[in-house]
C-alpha cells in the first residue's frame, strides 16, 4: 500500500510539473525560471515538439495516468490485486524510455540541459523503482482466513 501512495505522491508532483512546463510551451505560464538558459534552449528546439504535439502535453498525460491507476489501486478491493501493481510498472516503464530518449536528445542532439525536465526524469524514474519494487512485494491481507499461514499453538 506504501508502494502505491509513493508513486501516486510522485504522479501527483510530477504532473504538476510537467504542466508547468506545457502551459510555458504554449504560451500561457509565462517565463520559464530555470536560471542556466538551457531551459529556454531545450524548450525552443525543434525536438520540443512530437507528432507536432508538445512534449511536455505527454508528460501531463502521462503523470496523469499513472496518478489515476495508483489512487485507483490504493481502493480497498484493489489492495490484494497485482494487476494494478503491474499496469502502474508498465506505465512507469514507458515513462522512463521516453525520458531517457528525451535526456539522450538534450545531451548530444540539442546540448543543452533543462533542470526542469532532469526533474521530470527522476521523478518518473523513482516512480519506475518503487513500481518494481511494488511487484516484488506481496499484497495486503485483509482476511486472516485467506493467509496461507496457519496460527501456531499456544504455549
Amino acid at each position: 500500500m506504501r508502494n502505491r501512495q509513493a508513486i501516486a505522491l510522485l504522479a501527483l508532483v510530477g504532473f504538476f510539473l510537467a504542466l508547468y512546463l506545457w502551459l510555458h510551451q504554449i504560451g500561457v505560464g509565462g517565463e520559464l525560471k530555470c536560471g542556466t538558459g538551457g531551459c529556454d534552449t531545450v524548450q525552443a528546439s525543434r525536438w520540443a515538439r512530437v507528432l507536432g504535439i508538445p512534449v511536455a502535453a505527454y508528460g501531463v498525460v502521462g503523470y496523469a495516468e499513472i496518478l489515476a491507476v495508483a489512487l485507483a489501486a490504493l481502493q480497498p478491493a484493489a489492495l490484494e490485486r497485482r494487476r494494478p501493481a503491474l499496469l502502474l510498472a508498465a506505465l512507469a516503464t514507458g515513462g522512463v524510455l521516453f525520458s531517457a530518449w528525451l535526456t539522450y536528445l538534450e545531451l548530444f542532439v540539442i546540448h543543452a540541459i533543462c533542470r526542469w525536465c532532469v526533474g521530470s526524469a527522476v521523478i518518473i524514474t523513482l516512480t519506475w523503482i518503487v513500481s518494481l519494487l511494488s511487484l516484488r512485494s506481496p499484497g495486503i491481507r485483509t482476511d486472516p482466513a485467506a493467509s496461507p499461514q496457519q496460527p501456531g499453538p499456544r504455549v
